[in-house]
């Protein structure tokens, strides 16, 4: 199959935004394949915190496109734990961002992320055929075969399955999920800003705030995060809760008064309710190395840590330099590129997975050993700085990259 027919991907979230734009970026022509409409809803915040190592994948990929997201973004500037109503750990960064060519993170809404990668692949020049969502996968030694659900037929020299947690790729090609589900629901609502403030200006403080046994959340466990435009708010139910109670817009509209105030109880703009799946596909390449499942094709990880759309982008970007490869390689040279990326980035996924993880069952957790942990480190926290920013620090799991040297930091 000829390298100019341009290498197909499925899906037009993050994930497949990235891996066109990164295909482009390596010389490859690219077209998505999307099912939803051009106009579809992209309501909610999604994923908030794009880090240092998105942002400089993002402006290798496209120059400027991580420049934008920080210009769009914010840096918050403190790290603020509380323990049932008590301060346990605060500090403020007089340079939260670092010295870096970009700052360590922005915080900013998933539909201004992917809005700027639009408006990439529009100057690109690169086709999102709309509403033709894979329908069947038919992979050969030599290329894959792809039809589509408004009937149309195509063929690609590689196709990347980025079409989300519902794959019809990864069905395509045989694989699948196998992992976990959290036990406990949790509510994510975005709260608007009051009057158009700047975060800066608003009555709250500017800061990443997480209370554990929160008193005004009847003893739940809550975030709030500040990003463009207003404050994630998210909480954790407890076992007994019926979570589409707690999600109901009378009950939001209570908790976002007692966390935040009563001038924020009618500014809750979108909620949505999750069970967190923690699962990976048992491969992330077919039989013949021509399909490469990308994102949440092929993992869904728990978002603690900030591993989602970050690992996501990572998987696509990879993707791209071994598609990249393999088409000016011989055969067995792009097989071999192919099984390198499958191997580099199940080893990311599984490292990603155990580090959600373990904050999933540290949040989740209430087994003896789980609650003194807390609880000793709670009481220590007013004279051992270290007690305090362990209970800031858990949450999240381990800061540590996985080791694999190219993959970054997720």
């Amino acid at each position: 199959m000829s390298s100019t027919e341009p290498v197909l991907i499925a899906g037009a979230g993050p994930t497949g935004l990235t891996a066109a734009l990164a295909l482009r970026a390596r010389g490859v022509p690219a077209a998505i394949l999307e099912q939803e409409p051009a106009d579809r809803d992209r309501d909610g915040s999604r994923a908030i915190y794009v880090h240092g190592t998105t942002l400089r994948t993002l402006g290798r990929n496209y120059p400027g496109l991580g420049q934008d997201l920080v210009d769009e973004g914010l840096v918050w500037p403190t790290r603020h734990t509380k323990w049932r109503g008590k301060t346990v750990f605060r500090r403020t960064y007089d340079n939260p961002g670092g010295d870096g060519e970009f700052p360590h993170f922005s915080s900013v809404p998933q539909v201004i992320t992917e809005r700027y990668m639009h408006e990439a692949l529009d100057d690109l020049g690169v086709d999102i055929h709309w509403e033709a969502g894979v329908d069947t996968v038919n992979s050969t030694p030599d290329g894959v075969h792809v039809t589509t659900e408004d009937g149309r037929e195509w063929e690609t020299p590689y196709l990347i399955g980025a079409d989300g947690g519902g794959s019809q790729v990864r069905k395509g090609i045989g694989a699948e999920f196998d992992g976990e589900q959290s036990e406990n629901s949790f509510i994510i609502a975005d709260v608007a800003t009051l009057d158009d403030n700047t975060i800066e200006e608003e009555p709250i403080p500017f800061e990443r705030l997480f209370h554990y046994d929160d008193p005004a959340a009847g003893g739940r466990n809550v975030m709030l995060v500040p990003f463009t435009g207003g404050w994630r708010l998210d909480i954790q139910c407890l076992g007994d809760d019926d979570p589409e109670e707690v999600a109901s817009e009378t009950s939001m509209e209570e908790f976002v008064t007692r966390i935040m105030g009563e001038e924020y109880a009618g500014n809750v703009e979108w909620t949505s309710t999750y069970k967190f799946l923690q699962v990976m596909a048992d491969t992330f390449v077919d039989e013949h190395r021509r399909v490469l499942l990308a994102g949440e094709a092929a993992h869904l990880l728990a978002p603690f840590g900030a591993r989602g759309m970050n690992s996501c982008i990572a998987d696509a970007d990879e993707a791209a330099s071994a598609i990249a490869v393999a088409l000016q390689a011989n055969d067995a040279v792009a097989r071999n590129e192919i099984e390198l990326y499958a191997a580099r980035r199940e080893r990311a996924a599984e490292y990603n997975l155990d580090a959600a993880g373990q904050a999933l069952d540290y949040l989740q957790g209430d087994t003896p050993v789980t609650v003194l942990q807390k609880e000793v480190a709670a009481s220590l926290a007013d004279h051992f700085e270290p007690a305090g920013e362990y209970l800031d620090d858990a949450p999240y799991g381990p800061h540590e990259a996985p080791p694999i040297a190219a993959t970054g930091n997720y």
